[in-house]
């Protein structure tokens, strides 16, 4: 039978067109077969090298009218704004009022469609990658795209794993409309080698089947990636394999293996951690792939069609400084005023947020520009009045607020070293407290301030004190909601002087059931085998405290 690459819902079997077409040859199908793949030679690099373009693509659901359709980078803005650490100011202009508020998540509605077509499109891209080398004949360049495959594979099914398992929360039960218990199953796997048929009677992976799914694919990637030098950062190498493998053993609750390969990233990696001055750099700051500490980043060019819309791009939802961005429109993106207040005032990642007035950093925050920033917009719009806790710390292109060619060419990071060290600190302390206590000391007195105490002793208390400095070291970068399901920590938005939304004001006891997230309609539509295994339904299954005041 012929292999057909298939991803995990059927009816976008020909999602790869955009990548297809860098390649020479045209193929007659909306689907890409091995054949067609293994006999093109340019397909290998076309694929490979196409795979950040893929992540940055615009509109996967073919509506342009959606405006937080637009690749990986809304998959991680997303992520931040169902934690309890990023508010965003409710008003017309916020595309991702939904997830924040926790409606509309359920099986037949776009917002979990967008996620999973993101999701399947990717995997179906890293999988036509993986199929076009064949390791016998492949030249070292050829071996080195199959380990990016193998590693890009692994990233997406990392994410998803993580996203998509069932794990016991405070607001459903785990039994579904159809009585069964999804608990531990994550998502189906499709390989570059299955077929249509197989595709369509998978069933979603146990989560001990999952981890050796991924840990297999980073295995293969670590002995394929180190043939070549990777072009640019927004392709893997083998620190950024080792530091995949730290994230799923940290997931996977293998703490030894996890400080291991962690330590094994910071030693390949060999770039130190983002210092005060490039921290608060008001034209590179958070922008630019040439960070030292940056492992993995995404890049925009003039030429992508995220910068050409002008308003669906990273800048735009990230910078309240891009004046013609949607956040600088409110919704302004802040940080949640407890999380902020409990950052000490000798901590400089404390000044990439708006100080409340007449505290002892207001008027010393990193602004580009605060004068010309508050002033009447170019198109003569209201003036932009930051509110106190907005953040400045994604800088425009250039620091430039006004042109949008400018400020939406940017990078942001997918991995930073900086991580690594929080994951190795955060596994030693599970297995020895004084080695994780002495570990979060060390980098924050090296890196962030000197004065940094850790006063926890107990195992708990300092992974508590590692999660809270993870939290303001990784605000905004989309990685944080793994750590709040991975470790059971609940969301508290509704306290005094909150400044979240009234309608999302949430507070839960355990994880939320919202980061169950929901497989959408359509793949159990075309996948028997999910259809009665779907995750319960989270939205709307707790009350807005505030609402109800």
């Amino acid at each position: 039978m012929k292999k057909i690459y298939l991803p995990l819902l059927a009816v976008i079997a020909g999602a790869v067109s955009t990548l297809t077409g860098c390649i020479e040859e045209t193929f007659p199908t909306s689907t890409v077969t091995q054949d067609q793949v293994t006999s093109s030679p340019n397909a290998t690099a076309s694929f490979a090298l196409g795979m950040p373009a893929k992540m940055n693509e615009v509109f996967v659901l073919g509506d342009d009218g959606l405006h937080y359709d637009w690749g990986y980078g809304s998959m991680m803005h997303i992520r931040d704004v169902m934690t309890g650490d990023m508010p965003v100011i409710a008003s017309g202009y916020n595309w991702y009022t939904d997830w924040i508020v926790n409606k509309a998540q359920d099986e037949g509605k776009i917002f979990p469609q967008v996620i999973w077509n993101t999701y399947t499109q990717l995997v179906q891209a890293a999988n036509l990658t993986i199929g076009s080398v064949n390791p016998e004949s492949a030249s070292d360049l050829q071996l080195y795209y199959l380990g990016a495959g193998y590693a890009f594979r692994a990233l997406f099914y990392l994410d998803m794993a993580r996203m998509f398992e069932y794990l016991p929360t405070d607001g459903t039960e785990a039994s579904n409309s159809y009585g069964n218990n999804p608990t531990g199953l994550t998502v189906p796997i499709v390989t570059e080698s299955m077929t249509e048929s197989e595709a369509r009677e998978n069933p979603r992976a146990k989560h001990e089947d999952m981890m050796k799914f991924i840990i297999d694919d980073l295995t293969a990637a670590e002995t394929y990636i180190v043939k070549s030098t990777r072009p640019s950062k927004t392709m893997p190498d083998l620190a950024v394999v080792y530091g995949l493998k730290a994230r799923a053993y940290m997931w996977d609750e293998n703490y030894q293996m996890a400080a291991e390969y962690a330590r094994k990233a910071i030693n390949e990696h060999g770039g130190a951690p983002t210092t005060k001055e490039q921290w608060l750099d008001t034209k590179t700051g958070f922008n630019t792939a040439s960070t030292p500490s940056w492992m993995l980043c995404e890049q925009l060019v003039t030429e992508d069609d995220q910068v050409k819309t002008g308003i669906i791009n990273w800048a735009s939802w990230m910078s309240n400084e891009f004046k013609l961005g949607y956040s600088s429109a409110e919704p302004f993106v802040m940080i949640d005023r407890r999380l902020y207040e409990s950052i000490s005032n000798d901590d400089f990642r404390k000044l990439t947020f708006v100080a409340p007035e007449g505290s002892a950093l207001a008027g010393k925050e990193n602004f580009i520009n605060r004068q010309a920033l508050e002033s009447v917009m170019v198109q003569g719009d209201a003036p932009v009045i930051l509110t106190p806790y907005s953040s400045l710390k994604f800088k425009p292109g250039e620091g430039n607020m006004i042109n949008s060619n400018v400020a939406a060419t940017v990078a942001w990071p997918l991995m930073r070293v900086e991580e690594m060290y929080f994951i190795e600190a955060e596994a030693k302390a599970h297995t020895s407290v004084g080695d994780g206590k002495a570990a979060i000391e060390n980098f924050m007195k090296t890196y962030r301030y000197s004065t940094y105490a850790c006063a926890a002793s107990s195992t708990d208390a300092v992974v508590d004190e590692i999660f809270l400095q993870k939290r303001m070291e990784f605000f905004g970068e989309g990685i944080i909601l793994f750590d709040y399901k991975r470790l059971n920590k609940p969301v508290t938005r509704y306290y005094d002087g909150t400044n979240w939304p009234e309608d999302a004001q949430f507070n839960t006891t355990t994880r939320p059931a919202w980061m169950n997230y929901v497989i959408v309609q359509t793949e159990g539509n075309n996948n028997a085998l999910v259809r009665q295994w779907n995750n319960p339904d989270p939205s709307q299954v707790y009350p807005s405290l505030g609402a109800q005041k």
